[in-house]
């Protein structure tokens, strides 16, 4: 070859082409000879696992010598083509693109000495635990199979013996890496039958082992620095940290931060290693532990790991970093929910002695920052803390409300008495920015407005009623929250006086729905949440006026008003009242549709049946007087039982006068019917508990039934004779007159007298 390369170089420069073209054939026989014993060879080593090591490098020294005669052969025709190109473009060209294939071939081969190489390599340094060069000697034998794949022109048959190989060599060092990890990392773990909880814990143990590896090995901790690399080189190590991760969440950070009784024992043993362990502290009774316990309690075992384990650089990282990355996000979740939640004060005086939390949390950062677990500034868990006054007010708005509804959801039958002179107590505030300075009593006292000259000492003050025993106190829960108000941040100002509104919004939307079917059911409960909402409706007149001056803008400048509520209050309370009037008036008439329309009375069954029914009709009014005494108002009292009254008169007199035949004793017996509800209806009249004050208001039904009178004049006249009747229409002037027209007295008197001259005579004198 060397012979041929000489005759080449030796000619004038007028290479005969025929010449050439023969040599090159030969050369492309020789490469061609040289792949088929190449790739056999790998074949037999890696396909067939044939030892063949000796021939191996025979054919690797045959490779090179050959690569040396091609690099020779392709200047040489490059410069001859160069010199030539007028002459044989053409059959240069082919020539050329021969040898670049030839090149081709002696790349791929050099990229299967490579793997070779490496492979060897990497078997002799694992058995070593010389694990990083390991590592690397995979990492380039799998650069080498990726070149080979590269190359479009590669079909050899020996890729795929290739690539399983080092697949199971990878798979070979990962579980060597593992199997150390797991000897220099021992966890110790509850059983996953056991039931969750405190006790359970007890048993987790985490033991860093520094006990020698067996023979002649790395130390443990060079050991460990090692396997971390390799780990790294291969890219398992994140999925490693990551399930230690995992492990250490759940079995100690967490249950360090959600039981208060369990604490870490951190002990040291020469030669053995480092061991953390959870433990119970018996003489710690709290149900959560202070964000300080916390905080000391993951020191110690973040700092444990840092100093044992993490402090290990890989690449431009320290392990440490890796590991922060992992936990912090879902720890300081759990650090927030399961301790920082229920540290937020509860009153403002707890909230200034808040600022130690806020330092305990920064320091805790700042450790976690120089064994670099944290990177950056601020995190979620010291913005959590420094935004206390935010939680505060959360904290309290949600207590509020969650108070508010368990008083709206009691029984509203539990009453307290309002008079005139009750007051709405109010502590004393401090004095206002503003120049306006309200004048206040040392101790607590009411919002009034008085004005001697237009409003008389009875202006904006309540009736004497009874109203539920906790609307009061959710009145009150309200004052003592728009005080929490006075004197907070502003933010805090704002969420407290707008979680008041919301109380109320609460009550309007709440209690009607629940007591739904009660305030349709008992008429007792129905007065008194008609009582309750005027209550509410009363104070929220004036509840913004009395605060406005002590809070910040824009609550100052009139925001603070709860006016808007009063209408709304009103016509809940009156809708709530109007409709179990509506149910009371249809109990009436259903009563009275038994009465047989009081025709036939004379028929016994029929005089029963409508004297039954007259009779209910007194009960069920006085039933309701007995319930509404002394719970309503006494003009809402006078107004409803005057409304029911005139509904039951109304109904017998419109039955009456639908009658078109009354017999003289039909009469008697009608007129003895509506005579003992003349003398009863007053009676239901009893507003108040005592029975020698309610005199006056059963003199007034007139005032309170409208149909009193005419009821009246129809008794008379059920009993009256013809003249009578004439008399007391008295040319339509008289009283008779007044409660009915003319036609309705005409056909009374057809319907209670026979058609005689006399019958003629009278109804031509009522016009």
């Amino acid at each position: 070859m060397a012979s041929f390369v000489t005759e080449v170089l030796a000619s004038s420069g007028k290479l005969e082409k025929e010449d050439l073209s023969s040599k090159i054939g030969k050369m492309s026989r020789k490469v061609e000879d040289t792949k088929e014993e190449v790739c056999d060879m790998i074949n037999k080593r890696y396909g067939d696992f044939l030892p063949c090591l000796q021939g191996s490098e025979e054919l690797m020294v045959q490779v090179n010598a050959v690569s040396k005669e091609m690099d020779a052969l392709k200047n040489c025709i490059e410069n001859e083509v160069q010199q030539n190109m007028h002459v044989a473009v053409t059959e240069y060209t082919k020539l050329k693109q021969q040898l670049e294939k030839n090149t081709i071939i002696i790349s791929m081969l050099q990229h299967l000495k490579e793997f070779h190489d490496a492979m060897e390599e990497f078997s002799k340094a694992l058995p070593e635990k010389k694990y990083v060069d390991a590592a690397n000697h995979l990492e380039k034998a799998r650069e080498s199979v990726d070149s080979l794949k590269g190359w479009k022109t590669s079909q050899l048959p020996l890729l795929s013996a290739l690539s399983s190989e080092l697949t199971v060599q990878r798979e070979n060092l990962i579980y060597h890496l593992g199997d150390e990890w797991k000897r220099l990392v021992v966890w110790k773990l509850p059983s996953s039958k056991e039931p969750a909880g405190q006790k359970c814990f007890l048993k987790v143990e985490l033991n860093l082992s520094n006990a020698s590896s067996k023979g002649d090995g790395p130390k443990p901790a060079a050991l460990l620095c090692c396997v971390l690399q390799a780990l790294a080189i291969q890219g398992d190590l994140q999925h490693k940290m990551k399930l230690f991760s995992q492990v250490l969440l759940k079995n100690m950070l967490k249950p360090l931060v959600m039981y208060a009784s369990l604490s870490v024992r951190v002990s040291e043993q020469p030669g053995e290693g480092t061991t953390l362990a959870l433990q119970c502290l018996e003489e710690s009774n709290e149900e959560r532990s202070t964000p300080s316990q916390v905080y000391s309690k993951l020191l110690l075992v973040l700092t444990t790991l840092h100093s044992h384990l993490l402090d290990v650089s890989i690449g431009d990282k320290r392990l440490s970093a890796i590991l922060g990355e992992l936990i912090w996000e879902e720890l300081s979740q759990c650090i927030t929910h399961e301790c920082l939640v229920y540290s937020i004060p509860t009153n403002n005086n707890q909230l200034e002695k808040y600022s130690t939390v806020i330092k305990e949390t920064e320091e805790f950062e700042k450790s976690l920052k120089e064994m670099e677990y944290l990177q950056g500034d601020s995190t979620d868990l010291l913005k959590y803390a420094r935004d206390v006054n935010c939680h505060f007010a959360s904290k309290k708005c949600r207590d509020v409300i969650v108070a508010a509804r368990k008083l709206m959801t009691s029984k509203m039958h539990n009453t307290v008495k309002i008079t005139p002179d009750s007051k709405l107590r109010l502590p004393k505030l401090p004095a206002p920015s503003s120049e306006v300075k309200l004048k206040q009593e040392t101790t607590k006292e009411e919002v009034t407005m008085e004005n001697s000259k237009q409003l008389s000492a009875w202006s904006l003050r309540l009736p004497a009623c009874r109203i539920s025993e906790s609307v009061q106190q959710l009145m009150e829960l309200a004052l003592n929250t728009l005080c929490e108000a006075v004197g907070s941040s502003t933010q805090c100002t704002l969420q407290l006086f707008f979680t008041v509104r919301n109380i109320f919004q609460l009550f309007y939307d709440v209690v009607p729905t629940y007591h739904k079917e009660n305030l349709l059911k008992f008429p007792h409960l129905a007065a008194i949440q008609h009582n309750n909402c005027m209550y509410l409706a009363h104070h929220l007149l004036t509840l913004g006026h009395h605060f406005r001056a002590h809070l910040p803008q824009p609550l100052s400048e009139g925001v603070a008003t709860f006016v808007d509520m009063v209408p709304g209050f009103r016509k809940l309370g009156a809708q709530c009242f109007l409709t179990q009037l509506n149910v009371q008036r249809a109990e009436l008439l259903e009563r009275l549709s038994t009465a047989q329309n009081f025709c036939n009375l004379d028929d016994e069954d029929n005089y029963i049946a409508a004297s039954k029914a007259v009779r209910q009709v007194i009960h069920q009014l006085k039933q309701l007087g007995t319930v509404w005494q002394d719970v309503l108002p006494v003009s809402i009292y006078c107004k409803a039982m005057g409304n029911l009254l005139n509904t039951a008169i109304s109904e017998i007199i419109a039955k009456i006068m639908m009658l078109e035949d009354i017999s003289s004793e039909d009469g008697e017996h009608l007129h003895t019917l509506c005579q003992s509800i003349i003398e009863e209806g007053p009676l239901v009249f009893i507003p108040l508990a005592e029975e020698n004050k309610n005199k006056k208001y059963q003199e007034e039904v007139p005032l309170y039934v409208k149909k009193w009178g005419t009821f009246k004049e129809l008794v008379i006249v059920l009993r009256a004779n013809l003249q009578e009747i004439v008399d007391r229409w008295a040319d339509g002037k008289g009283p008779l007159a007044v409660e009915f027209s003319s036609s309705e007295v005409k056909s009374l008197i057809r319907a209670l007298f026979q058609n005689t001259e006399r019958r003629a005579v009278a109804l031509t004198k009522i016009k």
